[in-house]
């Protein structure tokens, strides 16, 4: 699957906790629908063997969309389901060891200062999660990075960047002049009643 920069344009990331209504295959859908350019799949609490089964479906739906699936932060899942990519923090597995065991594919790692951007880049990063850039009820142990903190990344990094934390409709519009490629939502678009017009919004925001 192709990835470039505009992959990273709305970048959904998957969280369960809003899968109340409806599965969250539909909501996924719907984002797909709506024009959503990349999806992660992020599952803390399934059982592995599920996660793997899980993600092989979601990859096929993804797919029919021309949308890549990046898995996140579990290579196993990653290599089982030979998903499209894997996205890792600062305290998973060495990119160096991803690179190895899942070659040719994209790699996504989370920074959180110019200092991890860089030694992500060096090791052989194919794009940044920079974040969080608002206060996020996802990761609660986290301090929001400045504007002037992702502009400081952005201007130092060569590869793409991604947004990430606390993104809805109502704050994209601060990050315009950040340097960013895109932005990477969770419950702004997880927990809505209409998934796949509230992707179109934020889509219309990013424009």
């Amino acid at each position: 699957m192709k990835f470039d920069r505009k992959c990273l344009k709305l970048y959904a990331v998957t969280d369960r906790r809003w899968s109340i209504n409806q599965t969250l295959y539909t909501q996924i859908e719907q984002a797909l629908k709506g024009g959503v350019t990349l999806v992660q799949l992020r599952e803390k609490d399934l059982d592995e063997e599920e996660f793997i089964k899980e993600a092989m479906d979601i990859k096929k739906l993804c797919h029919q969309y021309n949308v890549p699936l990046i898995i996140n932060d579990n290579l196993k899942v990653a290599i089982e389901s030979q998903a499209d990519g894997i996205h890792i923090g600062q305290d998973d597995i060495e990119i160096e060891i991803v690179k190895k065991r899942f070659p040719h594919k994209i790699i996504g790692v989370t920074a959180h200062n110019l200092k991890e951007a860089m030694e992500a880049q060096d090791k052989g990063a194919d794009y940044l999660g920079i974040g969080a850039v608002f206060p996020t009820s996802t990761k609660t142990n986290t301090t929001p990075l400045s504007i002037e903190g992702i502009k400081e990344i952005t201007s130092h990094i060569s590869i793409p960047c991604v947004a990430i934390g606390g993104i809805e409709k109502s704050n994209i519009n601060l990050l315009k002049d950040s340097g960013i490629d895109g932005v990477a939502v969770v419950s702004a678009i997880f927990k809505s009643d209409n998934i796949e017009n509230t992707v179109k919004e934020l889509l219309e925001e990013l424009r």
